[in-house]
């Protein structure tokens, strides 16, 4: 399957946006904003046919809408906490005018298909350096935010007491949020970016009760999930996203299972 260029396109463009996506996904569910993160999305797609409405690309529509968004929220602070009726109006509303959009342009109608459920098999050349892009600067910025960010989450109220600003901590970490949807947008589409941000970290978490081993592990099975679900998606002909969210939502399950099997035989055995 490496003989053909776009498979090899599909390889590095879903290596590239998993790792990011796994690392800034564990950092959502470490911060409990994961449905936060998945309105996020929808803002984009929106802001995707928007653009493609008025004659500009979808990409850039796609990243300044999740951008905008992601300092909005990252605004609110602890006040978005709690507020998923909210969020979910906002996201239901914004995947609403993506549609309104896509009305007045229909012709633009096989875009609106990638970008719900993702193409990373037509991947091209300039969109694989857009995301390889998009990937190194998420990373580097995470990088950076890192020790900040997770003395915020653990302990805000310490962390504000030694002058952690947590607001601009959450803003900043949301914009990341925001730039790293754009790019898994690409991959599993509007609808899907759950599966590479949330369930690879869901996993780990219950893998591990390190901080960097969860880290390096919830980046670890994003790129199985996605460079396995691509490889299967080209012998089964089936869609790359439902492989890689069948491959999630399963190792996830799996996990929980074997915790549930193994914990009464601990409490026999002791």
């Amino acid at each position: 399957m490496f003989e053909y260029e776009f498979m090899r396109n599909a390889f590095v463009a879903g290596g590239c946006v998993a790792i990011v996506a796994g690392i800034a996904g564990f950092f959502l569910v470490l911060r409990g904003q994961t449905f936060a993160g998945h309105a996020l999305s929808h803002v984009g797609f929106a802001g995707a046919t928007g653009a493609v409405l008025f004659g500009l690309s979808p990409v850039g529509g796609l990243l300044a809408a999740t951008v905008f968004a992601g300092i909005g929220m990252g605004l609110f602070g602890d006040r978005l906490a709690g507020r998923d009726v909210a969020i979910g109006m906002v996201l239901s509303v914004a995947l609403g005018f993506g549609m309104l959009f896509l009305h007045f342009y229909t012709s633009y109608a096989a875009q609106a298909t990638a970008l719900l459920f993702g193409n990373v098999l037509g991947v091209s050349a300039n969109t694989l350096w857009t995301l390889a892009a998009l990937a190194l600067a998420s990373l580097m910025a995470i990088i950076v935010l890192a020790r900040p960010l997770i003395f915020a989450s653990l302990q805000p109220e310490l962390a504000e007491a030694k002058g952690v600003s947590v607001r601009l901590t959450s803003v900043g970490f949301l914009m990341i949020v925001a730039i790293v949807t754009a790019a898994c947008v690409q991959i599993v589409g509007v609808l899907l970016v759950f599966t590479l941000m949330v369930g690879p970290a869901a996993t780990a978490l219950r893998l591990t009760n390190r901080l960097k081993s969860a880290i390096v592990l919830s980046g670890l099975l994003a790129i199985c999930y996605t460079w396995l679900g691509i490889a299967l998606a080209y012998y089964s002909d089936w869609p790359t996203s439902f492989w890689i969210t069948a491959l999630s939502g399963f190792t996830y399950l799996i996990t929980i299972m074997s915790q549930r099997i193994m914990r009464p035989l601990a409490i026999t055995e002791s």
